[in-house]
């Protein structure tokens, strides 16, 4: 791997003004400590806004910036103050802030928010290509950019992209209320790997790719823009040595005893979050005030330490959530506390490293309860910190850290009374059962910190483009292009077999919607027209439709995958005698399935049922397809038919019907000077394995196949053979420049 450009929102330092002028201060954060673990072999460059609006510097303000920054490694996008308002403030989060954290009722749809995140990315994009050189890999990270990832990819096909999620990214029926649901979706499917902390948010976003853009996955890997990329979960750590040695910092531990000095004997839970309403702070307290009343043995033996860390205070939402918090500590303090006791602790500040482990270290329970969160590294931070095994973590089921930290008391952070509940069992919990519960946890952070986060993600893009390249090694590139047309020019002998749908046509909602447009068929006439050339339609189409769309041309016509073929002015001859009986048992099931199955269809053919589920919805058709299998696999048992699944089909086809066949048939084992076939499925692979080695096989799209080259799209295909028939409008044209 060359260099590591990291692109994200800020930068790991922040600028700030101090006695006149701009200075460089570190910014602490999981990301910066988890990337600066990475081998010092590993050239890394920071790309980010620097934290000052481009009004607040002179054009020598930018410049001493850059400087300063460059140090750093670090290369500032200067933003002006319009554009945080609309970008940062607006379209981040007022729009994707709250509504990946499952609260529409909190979201703005603004146009005008939107055309400055595309602005905002668009900068990030142009201050990229100054960057990048040949070799170069690029990390993009979180919420703010996700057009990137596309942008990039136009502008550098070839580029190494990586793209992780630090949010919740939400269920389909969440998502799709984004006006702009496609142009976030395609902009991310420009990275080769796409990462989120759980896999229930990986799932998410695959069943939202499915759903709108139509991209269905295979054990996490999609085909997008005629390439392979992948989805997964990268549940990001800490950094654990830090937070398991912190108590042997003699300052940290004078901080301890400071703390447990002022509390006396009482016991201490601890609240520590950003003031945010995604964190349910205000609930967390209510879920305190039930507890106390609930249990008013416990006051006077138990203090809650809320530390609300200020966020985005220029935003109304969070100004109201602050009121609301202060008001009920008041409330809280005023109906339970005594001269004396004061229940609830609130502090409105920022804590340093020593202060925060301090507090992990003194408190006998953590309350970790958001309503929605990505991942909470505090929940990981006080685990970490608790060497003594001793303390209970309270964790709400609604964060990602949930599902690794399995041994912490789980709850559902908008029931307070189940979170009341968990905070007396905390209290009350033997010290053995913390210290194995807390064991257990220990050893998972320790072995899954951010070290291996990021080393893992790095592996996995790594990995995903050695397997593009492996890809790209057979395709049908310029100089096999040049070879093929050479050998074709030369030939007195040549046979071209090729597929319909998906090869010389591209897919159609409706299967009866797929007709021959006026440029195939221009140039499957002026393939025809060469003497030397025999031109055979190799399709699973029923020979009716092949008929009506292709039979007045002067060409071989092989329907339904071998049954029936048809010769140059001659008639249909079936392969096989035809066998209606098996059909009465099979078509019921069909029918039944696709009338469960809005959007699905049954086909008949002379040889075969085919189920068509294109148009249906694609997690309920994932689900029925696997379902019918099922059902037809006991059925089909002792009947002379097979079950195969094709592209959006299940079709169910009689024995010894092959498109190899059809080519034997369509050879008559004459020696061919030049031969050449293409299709793009399961089907043709029966044709491709028929072949001679010398043939010219082409797959049509992605994956494993028995063919000697591959194109990307139907497109290539057309390109290709409007070459060989030499039309001279398109001669100029390439096949995917990109990909050659």
């Amino acid at each position: 791997m060359g260099r590591l450009i990291i692109a994200a929102n800020r930068l790991p330092v922040s600028i700030s003004k101090r006695d006149g002028q701009f200075r460089a201060n570190p910014s602490p954060g999981g990301l910066a400590a988890g990337l600066a673990a990475l081998p010092d072999s590993l050239k890394r460059i920071w790309l980010g806004w620097p934290g000052v609006s481009s009004e607040a510097l002179k054009t020598e303000g930018m410049e001493h910036i850059r400087e300063q920054l460059a140090a750093e490694d670090c290369v500032p996008v200067f933003l002006s103050q319009r554009q945080m308002d609309q970008y940062y403030l607006g379209f981040c989060n007022k729009t994707i802030w709250p509504l990946f954290h499952y609260f529409p009722g909190r979201t703005a749809f603004e146009q005008e928010f939107w055309k400055s995140y595309e602005q905002v990315n668009r900068l990030f994009c142009d201050e990229l290509m100054k960057l990048t050189q040949p070799g170069d890999s690029v990390w993009v990270h979180d919420f703010q950019l996700m057009l990137l990832p596309q942008l990039l990819r136009e502008r550098i096909p070839e580029l190494a992209i990586g793209y992780f999620l630090h949010i919740p990214w939400p269920s389909y029926e969440l998502f799709r209320l984004l006006p702009w649901r496609e142009e976030i979706l395609h902009g991310l499917l420009g990275a080769d790997l796409i990462g989120f902390h759980t896999h229930d948010y990986a799932r998410h976003f695959l069943s939202s790719i499915a759903r709108i853009c139509g991209i269905e996955h295979a054990v996490g890997e999609i085909t997008v823009d005629n390439r392979i990329a992948r989805v997964d979960a990268f549940p990001l750590g800490i950094d654990y040595d830090k937070y398991a040695n912190a108590a042997r910092d003699q300052e940290v531990r004078e901080e301890i005893n400071n703390i447990r000095s002022t509390v006396g004997d009482r016991r201490v839970i601890l609240s520590i979050d950003r003031l945010d309403y995604t964190k349910g702070i205000v609930e967390r307290l209510e879920a305190f005030d039930w507890f106390l009343s609930t249990w008013p043995q416990y006051k006077g033996s138990v203090t809650l330490i809320i530390v609300a860390v200020p966020s985005r205070a220029g935003i109304e939402d969070y100004q109201l959530i602050r009121q609301r918090l202060e008001q009920l500590v008041s409330r809280i303090n005023g109906n339970h506390g005594t001269i004396g006791y004061v229940p609830v602790w609130y502090l409105y500040q920022s804590m340093s490293f020593k202060r925060l482990t301090a507090l992990y270290s003194a408190a006998d329970v953590c309350l970790v309860t958001p309503l929605r969160d990505g991942m909470n590294l505090i929940a990981k931070e006080f685990v970490a910190t608790r060497a003594d095994g001793l303390g209970v973590l309270v964790l709400s089921e609604m964060t990602g850290a949930a599902s690794e930290l399995g041994e912490a008391l789980v709850v559902n952070s908008n029931d307070k009374e189940a979170v009341g509940q968990a905070i007396k069992q905390a209290l009350e919990m033997p010290q053995p059962e913390q210290i194995e519960r807390n064991r257990v946890m220990q050893e998972r952070l320790r072995r899954y910190n951010v070290n291996r986060w990021s080393s893992d993600f790095l592996h996995a893009l790594a990995d995903i483009k050695t397997r593009q390249g492996r890809m790209a090694a057979n395709r049908l590139h310029r100089e096999a292009v040049e070879t093929l047309c050479k050998e074709y020019a030369a030939a007195q002998t040549r046979l071209l077999l090729l597929d319909y749908d998906g090869t010389l046509v591209g897919f159609k909602g409706r299967p009866d919607k797929a007709g021959p447009d006026p440029e195939i068929v221009e140039l499957l006439e002026s393939l025809i027209a060469d003497s030397n050339n025999r031109v055979a339609i190799v399709s699973g189409r029923d020979k009716e439709t092949l008929d009506s769309w292709l039979g007045e041309l002067d060409l071989s016509i092989v329907g339904e995958h071998g049954g029936w073929i048809r010769h140059e002015g001659r008639d249909w001859r079936n392969s096989q005698p035809l066998n209606e009986q098996w059909k009465q048992m099979i078509r019921p099931i069909l029918e039944l399935y696709s009338d469960r199955t809005p959007g699905s269809l049954v086909e008949e053919k002379d040889f075969s049922l085919v189920w068509h589920y294109r148009r249906a919805d694609p997690c309920l058709a994932s689900v029925r397809v696997q379902e019918l299998r099922g059902a037809l696999a006991s059925l089909t048992e002792n009947l002379d038919v097979g079950i195969f699944e094709g592209s959006k089909i299940l079709e169910i086809r009689r024995y010894g019907i092959s498109k190899g066949h059809a080519v034997e048939h369509l050879s008559m084992g004459k020696k061919w000077d030049f031969l050449l076939a293409a299709g793009d499925d399961y089907t043709d692979e029966e044709m491709f394995a028929a072949l001679p080695e010398n043939a010219y096989s082409i797959k049509v799209g992605q994956g494993f196949s028995k063919a000697r080259f591959s194109v990307d799209a139907v497109q290539d295909i057309r390109t290709l053979l409007r070459r060989l028939a030499g039309i001279s409008d398109v001669t100029t044209r390439q096949l995917s420049p990109h990909r050659t």
